[in-house]
């Protein structure tokens, strides 16, 4: 007796066991989703694992009912790799499996995309019928459509009607009377389609290059294990072109390749560029997509038809079954962490999966996380280095300016947005027919709105924090929940006309910078403005063409952008990140003063690189200006080595949430007492405390911090209460291991 074991559509974290029936012998297989008897009802599931022993008496397994559709079949080690997430981030193994799949593969719903053609089906009788009617008015419509058959074989339905403005019941006639054929051929949806690629040719790498390449392809060629490679290279040194003749080796074996890239904004740009090299052997898997192109990107890899897919987190999944080298790209990014159940990091799983698969794994960064940097110098991962920029352009000059020093002494600089030698700079770029980037990553336009007579603050009432003001649209947002409410013009609670817009944001900066630069042509990047790809692609664009003179934006603006008529980057407060109450504040701040300033200078002329901050001598802002990353991860490895947080120590932050705070603080002390058994001396307990923003959604939130080395058995406590405990009603509880904040 064939016994599976089926996890079913329920976040149960629960194996059931079905006896296979011999008609599905040999088709049901681990990975394959399968409709099953559950309860009074019936369910799909999938296959985690095949055996011949139950735990059950014989007379209580029931049958698999059958297998559903081929396509949802998952790769056996795709399973593996899942059921690792479910134990290591604590979260239930139909979360798991579930990430495993985009919903519209997983849901069946979506089905594949076909068109109608209309061909000639006896060429012989098709002339003898356009003979015998070509005068009869009655059959002019049909004699139209076979002339236009004789001269454009294979057309589609909805071609003839618009184009040609054809009768469907003339050719429903023809068909009937066997002088037409009508095929369906399938038709692939490509959100890409439109995008107009010129192929390109290999570069010729430079020496550093060259012996990346080089270690790259002897790792490639031992296939007897998994291996890592971290590719530390420096803004422009380019990596990009090292992954792209990584993955042309990995083609020559025979090998498939996955390439991740931190945000979907960044997808068109790298799709445009691996297009140009490997043509149409790309599949493009991240969320923007419809539906219908995610089903038939997921297609294109399940079947074989492509060999590279490229896209954000959950392209990490994609089904290759020869899978040999899997590249992280700005491997540093925080977006890498999904938020919700199963709260994975895909660099991680990367080399989880390339270490199950025995793939090569190439994580990339100019500014790498401190665990990848970490892996690397003690010989866990392989340290590859480029320390200076292609085509030999220089590194661009940094410069700190002291914001408290700025005299106000003229009407353009009153604000305090743009310090006088800022202002002075980017009047030169825009004199010398040069571009500019000005960074703040805070988008909108004022931080909060307070009143000047009474104290009042527009606080979100189901989240703690301030509103948001946005002037263009006149309206007050949380960007923790996004409710919106419209901006007040009195106190609500004195009534004083006396309130003040504080703090600033990407749109207060447009609205000076058009005043200050009124000859200059100005847009802004953020999430406000970028509603689609299309519009970001447009901009980028516009920029490229030299058709807009200073760029204004977030953190989309900081990374993966080249453009070398930028020769000044300005970053308008770098203090915004650096206070923030978390351990990594300083490697977050580090990383983005690095990334930005690296767009500056990438052409002929050098870069300049302006950092307005209140805080000059901070060490972070001194060792991002000396570019001397190493030194500045030995500085901040003294507090963490210290303190046990990541990567000298592991760290899992359990959450409680509900709508009574009481009740939430009761359950977190009380839950902190089932885990005690397992903390031992290694482990640096957080004990119960409110979270830094206690209120999100009307969800009022409390955490426990665990931190340490060998959280081994204490993960598996977490884990055991988290899903299998009997929570008080009203409070939801999670695990975050590994969290990348703990805000």
């Amino acid at each position: 007796m064939s016994i599976a074991r089926v996890i079913v559509d329920l976040s149960l974290d629960k194996t059931f066991d079905y006896r296979v029936p011999a008609q599905l012998a040999g088709l049901v297989v681990v990975g394959a989703q399968v409709n099953v008897p559950f309860g009074n009802s019936f369910r799909r599931g999938y296959v985690l694992a095949i055996g011949d022993t139950s735990d059950y008496p014989p007379e209580r397994i029931k049958d698999i009912i059958s297998i559903c559709e081929s396509h949802t079949k998952i790769p056996h080690k795709l399973v593996e790799l899942g059921e690792w997430m479910a134990d290591y981030y604590c979260c239930s193994r139909e979360q798991a499996v579930c990430s495993l799949l985009p919903h519209a593969v997983r849901s069946g719903k979506i089905k594949q995309k076909s068109v109608a053609l209309f061909g000639i089906a006896d060429v012989a009788a098709a002339e003898k019928y356009l003979a015998a009617n070509k005068d009869r008015k009655a059959a002019a419509g049909q004699v139209e459509i076979l002339k236009i058959l004789m001269s454009n074989p294979e057309m589609t339905r909805e071609r003839l009607e618009a184009e040609f403005h054809i009768n469907p019941s003339s050719l429903n006639t023809l068909r009937k009377k066997g002088l037409l054929l009508e095929e369906k051929q399938r038709v692939i949806r490509d959100a890409y389609e439109k995008v107009q690629i010129i192929p390109d040719q290999p570069l010729t790498p430079n020496s550093e290059q060259l012996s990346a390449l080089d270690k790259i392809r002897s790792l490639l060629n031992d296939r007897s294990r998994g291996h890592t490679v971290l590719l530390h290279g420096i803004t422009g040194s380019g990596k990009t072109e090292v992954y792209l003749q990584a993955i042309a080796m990995a083609i020559e074996h025979g090998l498939e390749s996955i390439v991740l890239v931190p945000e979907i904004s960044l997808t068109p740009q790298t799709v445009r560029r691996f297009r140009a090299r490997f043509g149409n052997k790309i599949s493009v898997l991240h969320s923007s997509l419809s539906d219908g192109e995610r089903f038939d990107e997921w297609t294109k890899v399940h079947e074989g038809v492509v060999k590279i897919a490229v896209g954000a987190r959950s392209a990490l999944f994609a089904p290759f079954r020869n899978l040999g080298l899997i590249i992280v790209d700005e491997e540093h990014e925080s977006s890498y962490k999904q938020s919700e159940a199963p709260r994975y990091h895909a660099r991680d799983v990367a080399v989880m999966r390339g270490h199950m698969e025995k793939a090569l794994v190439i994580l990339g960064s100019a500014t790498p996380s401190f665990e990848s940097y970490q892996n690397a110098i003690k010989g866990k991962y392989e340290l590859l280095e480029l320390s200076r920029r292609v085509d030999d352009c220089v590194l661009p000059l940094m410069k700190v300016i002291d914001i408290r020093l700025d005299k106000k002494d003229d009407e353009d600089h009153k604000s305090g947005m743009f310090t006088k030698m800022l202002i002075e700079a980017v009047r030169d770029r825009l004199w010398r027919g040069e571009q500019t980037i000005l960074f703040l990553n805070r988008r909108g336009y004022a931080r909060q709105m307070m009143c000047e007579q009474c104290g009042y603050v527009a606080n979100c009432p189901d989240c703690s924090v301030p509103y948001t003001y946005h002037l263009k649209t006149q309206t007050l947002t949380c960007h923790l929940c996004g409710d919106t409410i419209t901006a007040y013009n009195k106190c609500p609670d004195c009534l004083s006309e006396e309130i003040r817009y504080s703090g600033m944001g990407t749109e207060k900066i447009e609205i000076v910078a058009r005043k200050v630069f009124s000859e200059a042509r100005i847009a802004r990047m953020d999430s406000d403005t970028m509603k689609t790809n299309e519009s970001y692609e447009l901009v980028l664009d516009e920029f490229k063409r030299g058709n807009i003179d200073i760029l204004i934006g977030t953190q989309m603006i900081a990374k993966g952008l080249h453009f070398p008529n930028v020769t000044l980057v300005g970053i308008i407060n770098a203090d915004q990140s650096l206070y923030i109450p978390d351990f990594r504040s300083p490697e977050r701040t580090f990383q983005l003063i690095t990334q930005v300033a690296g767009r500056a200078g990438r052409g002929d002329i050098k870069g300049e690189v302006l950092i307005q901050t209140y805080s000059p001598f901070n060490d972070t802002i001194q060792f991002a200006v000396k570019k001397d990353y190493r030194g500045f991860f030995e500085s901040d490895m003294e507090v963490r080595d210290l303190l046990k947080y990541p990567p000298a120590g592991h760290l899992i932050a359990v959450y409680f949430q509900g709508e009574d705070a009481a009740a939430v603080g009761a359950y977190a002390s009380q839950f902190m007492e089932y885990l005690r058994p397992a903390c031992h001396d290694g482990i640096i307990v957080g004990e119960p405390a409110p979270a830094p923003i206690e209120k999100i959604k009307a969800k009022y939130r409390y955490m426990i911090v665990l931190r340490g080395e060998k959280l081994q058995q204490l993960r598996k406590y977490v884990r055991h209460y988290v899903l299998q405990a009997r929570h008080p009603k009203g409070v939801h509880v999670y695990a975050d291991v590994d969290a990348q904040s703990l805000i």
